[in-house]
């Protein structure tokens, strides 16, 4: 899935006349670590069941009609590529933005663990 589908799928939605407001987080690959050690790629190991309840509890903030995710976890990761995609939308900026902070948090927290590869 490309973040296209997102941005229509959350178009789609039952409820779209009530958002205000749609966030798109697209995380990248980058080529340090946040201490500057070069790497050269990663891969990310999902837990799918802590996933869908961070998503749910998302889901049932106030204002928040729809998020969606989607983790590249099936292969390795060069710098620069897509890691994950997460959409938010709502009612509200305040809520939407706060809908996108905590969930981002929360999954690369408690569903999510990587291995970089560094350069040798």
């Amino acid at each position: 899935m490309g973040i296209e589908i997102l941005v229509e799928k959350i178009k789609s939605h039952p409820d779209f006349s009530k958002v205000g407001m749609v966030l798109y987080h697209n995380g990248v690959v980058r080529a340090t670590t946040r201490e500057g050690a070069e790497v050269t790629g990663l891969s990310v190991k999902v837990d799918y069941g802590k996933l869908d309840e961070i998503v749910a509890k998302g889901k049932s903030r106030p204002g928040i009609v729809e998020i969606l995710v989607e983790i590249f976890d099936d292969r390795p990761l060069n710098v620069g590529e897509d890691v994950m995609y997460i959409a938010v939308a709502g009612d509200i900026r305040e809520n939407v933005i706060s809908a996108l902070t905590d969930t981002l948090d929360r999954i690369k927290s408690e569903a999510t663990s990587k291995l970089q590869f560094m350069k040798q």
